[in-house]
């Protein structure tokens, strides 16, 4: 059995023998924070702390185009939504936002929540039914949309 590791090991490789210097460096910066989170947890990453570690670099990534753009550096903002397609080959499928908001309102419709108080009720049970298919942004965007009166 492959590991993530292991694959993204692999697709350096390939990126190497293929010349891709921007695909090589963005998944070297992958694989150094990968091994430090599993210095940081002093075990192997699991399939969840690998996504952990593959969205919080998204995340890193969509922040730095924002502030690119708000600078007026587009060449910066472009590169850095190249990484980010690079990156998201390696996040699971995600749910799409029809399938969500479905799920929030049937949980919400079954045990007769209302309210923005509800949020934090809906948010523990769709993070535990969706897992690494669906961010904790999206989730709550959503939960608000259907709990708003």
């Amino acid at each position: 059995m492959t590991t993530p590791i292991d694959r993204i090991q692999s697709d350096v490789k390939a990126a190497m023998k293929a010349r891709e210097s921007e695909r090589l460096a963005t998944l070297r910066m992958l694989l150094a924070e990968m091994k430090n989170v599993k210095i940081e947890l002093g075990r192997d990453l699991d399939d969840d702390a690998f996504v952990a570690v593959v969205r919080r670099a998204v995340k890193q990534r969509k922040d730095s185009v924002e502030q690119y753009r708000q600078g007026g550096r587009e060449d910066l903002a472009s590169r850095e939504e190249r990484e980010i397609v690079i990156l998201d080959a390696y996040l699971p499928q995600q749910a799409g936002e029809d399938e969500v908001r479905a799920a929030i309102r049937d949980f919400v419709a079954s045990a007769g929540l209302a309210g923005p108080k509800a949020i934090g009720q809906v948010m523990k049970a769709m993070l535990a039914h969706f897992g690494a298919r669906c961010d904790g942004a999206t989730i709550n965007r959503l939960a608000r949309e259907v709990l708003s009166p």
